[in-house]
């Protein structure tokens, strides 16, 4: 099998095995106990979000320009998420320096997703 025909059955268990964006809900500052770490992580829920349906629109539109990258933005998209899940963690201990470097770190794997998915088919 090509890797042109190889391309659409990944999509399709993609979208089977539920590999689909959480969606970040409200947040309500005023009721966490460190309301600045709370809401830098729900930005960081967000740049995460957008991520992901920047990706599925170009994977579904077929333009993204390679299967091993469609593998290095979802490796990307994973990543973020899991230092989203610590961000939080972070966020809830009142570690503001941590919740600093692990949203930084959570916009530099959502970037370099966004890049990808971007990137045409040659």
């Amino acid at each position: 099998m090509t890797p042109d025909k190889i391309f659409l059955p990944v999509i399709v268990l993609i979208a089977l095995l539920g590999a689909t964006p959480l969606q970040a809900g409200p947040i309500d500052p005023a009721r966490h106990p460190h309301p600045e770490n709370a809401q830098a992580v729900h930005e960081a829920e967000h740049d995460v979000d957008h991520a992901w349906a920047v990706y599925h629109r170009a994977a579904l539109g077929g333009t993204v320009a390679s299967p091993a990258l469609q593998a290095d933005i979802e490796e990307h998209l994973h990543e973020a998420r899991t230092l989203v899940s610590q961000a939080q963690e972070a966020a809830d201990r009142g570690d503001t320096r941590q919740v600093e470097r692990l949203v930084s770190q959570v916009k530099v794997h959502t970037t370099k997703a966004i890049e990808g998915s971007k990137e045409q088919k040659k």
